[in-house]
């Protein structure tokens, strides 16, 4: 007996020896643990940062795309207009000033958005003593103040920068007042972890509002109490000095710094504007987790070794006391229960899953439905067919469905429609399924059917697209017509002031300077509707009675349609409830899509404009009122359906069309909680349905054109 112990005692002393070498290789690792740990923080805090120093560089061109500006021919109420509009453009700017060489202020600007007119003299002060720094500055140098002192944030800063001698006056400053806390919002995510602080030092060298409240706290202490942490003070001293790296402060520090008692890695970057260190910036993180981790390894594999051990010394001596019934008893319990617990955690995945899953008998009938799918369902559905589980669903899709479920067991391998546009539950959607055959299933469960619901995803995915194209297009608008408006302008004053010395369009070359001068015209509208789009205002919603405000553009719209000897039908009741709308978009929206029919229609057309309620939901929701415009024209091919809303797409003769009129439809009916579609076959017509809210029953006021 005792020989036969011996090796399990030796194979113990073994495992133990292992574990203890893994013990001292993982402390002997330590060193090179941290070190990735600091250079994973580092790469994180140089993400966070990039954020802010492309906000500090749009900012440093924006203050020179300014001092072009004033340097440009104009009238300072030219100018003045200028300097509004980039204000306006610029959530974060909230007040802008030129100083002429001497120091004297020549303009100032206030964004009404931020109700700071009139301007604090705090503020002021701010701006005109930055301004006189950037004066004494080079001609390229950005020059930061530091927070204004009577700002209800810490945030609001000046920056300011040397006017080019082109300007009005031969030269000056140029300061804007910002509210900085947009531009490092970035760095609060690496603040997340409780086990991370920040630090970061303005461009004159005080701590800022993102710093931790005890690591500032000691930061400015540095002159007194220095001694005790002195590797804050060799990571400051660098700060200050514009360098990055990574320092490691020790435990006894890092517990006056309330950072816990583990060493802590600070990873440290300058935020450079203009190519100049302005800010400075410290990821200080503790290393508590690596070393809760370490010991937590260690202590597994302690554990680990042990239960080794203990199994081995177990199963010896059931090998030898055991007998082969007790062991199939034991396995067939294992078995049961590991079965018990997949078969409970199968259902549970199932239930909780978005996508819909049926499991079909052998004979067709749903003998079990998941909760995702349930809930859609008729509650005759379990134990039905196919057919009676999707009762809305038109019998040519039910058959397809039965042929997938049928081509999978012929062959026994899984069947799929992927993007399929199928009307499942009485409406349109896009869905893949998968039809997955089950081998050793039982009678009632042979076959599963997936069903993946596209629709919210593409629905998601288009509005995404949209969004994009439109801020892309809003910027390169407002770009377009702030740069060729001011050479147009210019331009169409010159043919004037010939034509009228020519005498007028009589002259021989009164012709030609009459076109140029028209040309300019067609040009700056469309640099008109370029600026609506891309100022696009937000709708300020009233009660709006449908009925008056037809009537107002039926004269109008008749015209435009006798112009094009198309007949234009109104079916309007006046019994219909109000919307919320406001009223001037709700015409440019209806004159929009009523001239866009009768462009698509041919001499002799129809152009059917109509509108009733919908029923209210369940829910007890406002109803929705539908409008319809309808015609018999030429129709959009199918290929160009999913483009209509974007912007500067046309299907018009060159110059007819700017492409903006249905993108600019789509916007206001979505900022007003409505929705737009629209139905078309080529050669047979286009129908656009809009839903829009109805007025709330509280609104008493009602505006009616």
């Amino acid at each position: 007996m005792q020989r036969s112990l011996v090796p399990l005692l030796l194979l113990f002393l073994a495992l133990a020896s292992v574990a203890g070498g893994a013990v001292a290789v993982i402390q002997r690792d330590r060193q090179a643990l941290v070190e990735q740990f600091g250079r994973e923080r580092s790469a994180q805090l140089q993400e966070a940062t990039r954020g802010v120093a492309e906000a500090l560089e749009d900012l440093g061109d924006d203050l020179t795309f300014a001092g072009e500006l004033l340097a440009q021919p104009g009238s300072p109420e030219d100018h003045r207009r200028e300097l509004r509009a980039l204000l306006e453009a610029v959530g974060q700017y909230r007040a802008v000033a030129v100083y002429g060489p001497d120091g004297r202020e020549l303009m100032t600007q206030v964004d009404r958005r931020a109700l700071l007119q009139p301007l604090p003299p705090g503020h002021a002060t701010a701006l005109a003593d930055t301004a006189r720094l950037a004066l004494d500055g080079p001609r390229e140098r950005i020059t930061p103040s530091p927070p204004v002192a009577d700002a209800s944030s810490g945030w609001m800063r000046v920056f300011a920068t040397r006017l080019p001698a082109e300007a009005p006056g031969g030269g000056g400053a140029i300061a804007f007042l910002v509210d900085t806390e947009p531009f490092f919002a970035p760095l609060r995510l690496v603040t997340s972890d409780e086990n991370t602080r920040l630090l970061l030092l303005g461009f004159h060298g005080r701590p800022s509002l993102l710093s931790d409240p005890e690591v500032a706290d000691w930061y400015l202490r540095l002159g007194q109490e220095g001694e005790r942490v002195p590797g804050l003070r060799a990571l400051t001293t660098r700060m200050r000095a514009g360098e990055s790296g990574t320092l490691l402060l020790h435990e006894g520090e890092a517990t006056r710094l309330g950072l816990g008692t583990a060493d802590v890695v600070a990873s440290f970057l300058p935020i450079r504007m203009r190519g100049e260190a302005s800010w400075s910036v410290a990821m200080l993180s503790s290393t508590r987790a690596l070393r809760s981790h370490e010991r937590t390894l260690v202590l597994r594999l302690s554990f680990a070794a042990f239960l080794v051990a203990v199994f081995l010394v177990t199963f010896g001596a059931y090998v030898v006391l055991a007998n082969r019934r007790a062991v199939a008893l034991r396995e067939s319990r294992r078995h049961a229960d590991r079965l018990a617990h997949l078969h409970e955690k199968t259902q549970k995945i199932l239930d909780h899953i978005p996508t819909g899953v049926l499991a079909l008998s052998d004979g067709g009938r749903i003998s079990a439905v998941n909760q995702a799918l349930r809930a859609r369902l008729p509650a005759s559905a379990l134990g039905g067919s196919l057919s009676e589980a999707f009762p809305a669903a038109p019998a040519p899709v039910v058959r397809r469905l039965t042929a997938l479920v049928e081509a999978t067991r012929a062959d026994g391998r899984v069947r799929s429609l992927h993007g399929e546009t199928l009307s499942l539950f009485g409406e349109k959607g896009q869905y893949n399924v998968h039809a997955v055959p089950l081998e050793h299933g039982e009678e009632e469960v042979r076959t599963l059917v997936v069903l993946e619901d596209l629709s919210n995803v593409r629905m998601l995915e288009d509005q995404l697209l949209r969004a994009e194209k439109l801020a892309t297009v809003g910027v390169l608008a407002a770009g377009v017509a702030h740069e060729i408006g001011t050479p147009l302008g210019v331009i169409r004053g010159r043919a004037e002031y010939m034509l009228s010395k020519l005498g007028g369009a009589e002259h021989p070359q009164g012709r030609g300077l009459s076109a140029i001068i028209s040309q300019i015209d067609r040009v700056s509208r469309t640099i008109r509707q370029l600026l609506d789009f891309s100022r696009f205002q937000p709708a300020e919603a009233r009660a709006v009675l449908l009925a008056p405000l037809v009537q107002g553009l039926q004269e109008l719209m008749q015209v435009e349609a006798d112009r094009r000897r198309v007949r234009l039908h109104v079916d309007v009741s006046e019994e219909l409830p109000p919307l919320a709308a406001d009223a001037d978009q709700l015409q440019q929206v209806l004159l929009n899509l009523v001239l866009n029919a009768c462009d698509a229609c041919e001499a002799g057309g129809h152009v059917r404009l109509s509108a009733s309620q919908l029923p209210e939901d369940a829910a007890g929701a406002r109803g929705l009122l539908e409008l319809r415009i309808e015609d018999d024209g030429c129709g959009i091919a199918p290929e160009h359906l999913h483009q209509i809303f974007d912007p500067f797409f046309t299907t018009k003769k060159r110059g007819q069309g700017t492409g903006l009129g249905l993108t600019m439809v789509a916007q206001i009916v979505r900022n007003h909680g409505g929705q737009v579609e629209i139905d078309s076959e080529p050669g047979r017509g286009t129908r656009v349905t809009l839903r829009w809210p109805v007025a709330a029953p509280s609104w008493e006021e009602q505006h009616a054109v």
